[in-house]
């Protein structure tokens, strides 16, 4: 009850916040971004909207709460009371700004129902997504009878992330340590993870907590670019195409693997029946560019909504000065069409006039670098740096692209006003959880090309997304004004992933590239927000196909939509084809009981700011108890800058230690208050059970023989 009652006071907060703020918001859909009549519902954009901006500042308030009770008052367990607070607080503010909003009751509810045009179509259309996503969520994730049940295909994000929200929902993680690497400082974007183990705090079950907002991520995502398709161009089918090469992504990876099946292979029943990933580009064999990543990584969708909010408020900026710079060279033209023919310096003298006078559009004009909307700039630079510990990936590839849209906008100001907001408040978050650099920004060129050139990475690029790459490239060639500008504007997060390497703690040299190169992976989520954005392009060619007044092909009508049928087939076999493999991976499911004992003891004796030494473990049922691992997971706490060569070695000396005043020295000196010995520390770190059994006491053992698992409290001195 107290988790739904959160939820509540934070989309209420979110509401009562927006339609205060950003009244116009409830008109939003009337038009496309070119002025053109459109009746879109305005709750495609308000509803992301409302859930965003009141459950984000409402989960920062919670935490930030909750970290100055723990830290300034000394409370052991803060989270109830800043639960409490933030709810009270939260909740009293939205109260008034619910007061505010009944003085102006009826106008308000014109406008209501003015917005609601929502057609049959759409409804179905966004029920089947609501109820696909909801169920693809609880079907890589679930608990039932007892038992916590996590896909074979997410099996390895999750050890982070279950990490991290059990530290918190069981623990107190306050100030925060990374689950795998404590101890030290949080370098891994957790926020996310806070929101969900706060749901469980609060009383939902771990797989609601956890798949809830998630789903509404992927929904609202959908949304917003249905929204996006919709008003660019005056077409729901837009709309609608973008947000299914959205979630069904264009490769030719399907058809080489058809391909090249054996003739005996090539059958229905096999190829519903595959269940592990294509594998024809780097690490594409690990399910990094399809839906699946939308699985394992959660707090993607979630933070991609605040993205495409921002695009969505600053793109009538672009066309506002579009229309202004059309206007101008309209008029430019009817003063020259009277004249004689001119000479050729005269002509010349001409050509520079006219640079002159859209060079004085475009920067000397009062609403070139202008405020506009203030208030809504400054909401969305919060907004977006709220999200740095949500998904620092997302929040520098929507600050990139605005640079690339501010370019040529209107009201400039208003974009300065949110970047530096963002970023102010990006730096004091970094401030407060990291020490030293937040992140390294360093130039790497090519991403995962084998051949790290232009032509290597197109190739590499076609290899990826085929079909897709010539919709593209179609547009951009044969484009036409905004629309073609942003196809610049949504691949710059794809020149992100070509040429930086965002890895803390990780130089790139000659001598460890192919380290880097391990690592570069990470930058995959700059390439599937250029997807993702990208995908409008092919949705507006084949929609026109669909036409009955198309001026792409001369043929009927009939011809043309079979052609834009075939078009979509091709752009989402794949993407369809790997969602069954999804489905079939995870059939089967690493499980863990909710009553395990390991799980249940590490609840009750141990709180986060317990360190406990264990084996590397990922996902474990010391960490679904919220154990706080000296050394866990590796590749996760290595690809976000923590020493993990120095901790591994550590580690050994500590299990290997040939006697008790040896392993006291080094257990003290890094802070372990818990040493697990089991069957892998046993035999594959050759543990000196004898000398840790004499030196601390054993609080907890389970199991016999080579399977026996014993807990050591090094609190508890057997020797002197």
């Amino acid at each position: 009850m107290g988790s739904i009652l959160y939820l509540a006071i934070g989309v209420l907060f979110g509401f009562a916040v927006c339609e205060t703020l950003f009244p116009n918001l409830r008109e939003v859909g009337a038009k496309t971004f070119d002025g053109k009549t459109l009746s879109l519902s305005s709750y495609f954009i308000r509803v992301p909207a409302w859930v965003l901006s009141g459950v984000l500042p409402l989960t920062w308030v919670t935490y930030l709460s909750a970290y100055v009770i723990k830290v300034v008052f000394g409370t052991e367990y803060p989270l109830f009371a800043a639960n409490v607070f933030s709810m009270f607080f939260v909740g009293g503010v939205t109260v008034l700004l619910l007061i505010k909003l009944w003085d102006k009751r009826k106008n308000m509810g014109k406008e209501v129902l003015a917005s609601r045009t929502i057609i049959v179509c759409e409804i179905v259309f966004f029920a089947v997504l609501f109820l696909f996503f909801t169920e693809l969520m609880f079907y890589t994730f679930r608990v039932s009878d007892g038992t916590i049940r996590i896909g074979y295909s997410v099996f390895s994000d999750f050890a982070p992330h279950m990490g991290m929200i059990r530290s918190f929902s069981f623990g107190n993680n306050f100030p925060t340590e990374y689950a795998h690497f404590a101890g030290e400082d949080i370098k891994y974007h957790f926020m996310f993870q806070f929101l969900v183990g706060n749901l469980e705090f609060l009383g939902m079950r771990l797989d609601y907590a956890f798949n809830i907002p998630s789903a509404f991520g992927m929904l609202a995502t959908s949304a917003l670019l249905y929204a996006l398709g919709a008003k660019l161009t005056g077409k729901r089918l837009v709309g609608g195409l973008t947000v299914l090469f959205f979630v069904f992504r264009s490769s030719p990876s399907f058809f080489r693997y058809v391909a090249e099946l054996p003739k005996e292979e090539l059958t229905w029943k096999h190829l519903a029946e595959q269940s592990v990933f294509l594998g024809y580009t780097d690490k594409e064999n690990w399910g990094l560019w399809n839906i699946n990543v939308y699985c394992n990584q959660r707090h993607l969708a979630f933070a991609i909504v605040a993205m495409l909010l921002a695009i969505h408020f600053f793109l009538p900026y672009v066309y506002e000065m579009a229309e202004k710079l059309a206007a101008k060279r309209a008029m430019l033209k009817e003063a020259e069409a009277g004249k004689e023919k001119k000479a050729f310096s005269e002509r010349c003298s001409s050509l520079w006039n006219r640079f002159i006078c859209y060079i004085k559009l475009f920067f000397f004009t009062k609403t070139a670098f202008g405020v506009k909307h203030p208030v809504r700039a400054l909401f969305l630079g919060l907004l977006l740096g709220a999200l740095a510990f949500f998904n620092g990936s997302v929040l520098i590839a929507c600050c990139c692209m605005l640079f690339f849209m501010a370019a040529v906008s209107d009201h400039r100001l208003d974009y300065l006003i949110t970047a530096l907001t963002a970023l102010i408040l990006s730096t004091l978050e970094s401030k407060l959880f990291i020490t030293g650099s937040a992140v390294s920004l360093q130039f790497f060129f090519g991403f995962l090309a084998e051949n790290k050139t232009l032509l290597g990475m197109i190739q590499y690029m076609w290899q990826l997304w085929g079909v897709l790459l010539l919709f593209i490239g179609a547009y951009l060639l044969l484009g036409r004004g905004v629309k073609r500008y942003l196809v610049v504007v949504f691949s710059v997060p794809l020149v992100l992933a070509f040429s930086v390497f965002l890895i803390s703690g990780i130089e790139v040299t000659p001598d460890n590239l192919y380290l880097v190169e391990y690592y570069i992976s990470v930058n995959h989520k700059f390439v599937m927000l250029a997807e993702l954005l990208l995908s409008v392009f092919p949705a507006i060619i084949i929609a026109e196909l669909c036409s009955k007044e198309s001026v792409l092909l001369e043929q009927s009508v009939l011809i043309r939509r079979i052609t834009a049928v075939l078009l979509t087939v091709i752009l989402t076999a794949t993407g369809v084809f790997e969602y069954v493999i999804v489905r079939n991976q995870n059939k089967g499911a690493y499980e863990y009981s909710v009553n395990d004992p390991i799980t249940v003891w590490i609840d009750e004796n141990t709180d986060s700011s317990d360190v406990i030494l264990s084996p590397e473990y990922s996902l474990h049922a010391t960490v679904m108890g919220g154990g706080m691992l000296y050394y866990g997971h590796a590749y996760y706490a290595q690809s976000a800058g923590y020493d993990t060569d120095a901790r591994a070695k550590t580690v050994k000396q500590m299990y290997r230690a040939n006697s008790p005043a040896q392993l006291d020295e080094l257990v003290k000196e890094c802070g372990v208050d818990f040493i697990i010995v089991d069957q892998t520390a046993r035999e594959e770190l050759y543990a000196r059970e004898d000398v840790i059994a004499a030196t601390y006491e054993a609080v907890f053992t389970t199991g016999e023989d080579a399977s026996r698992f014993t807990i050591y409290d090094t609190g508890k001195l057997l020797v002197q």
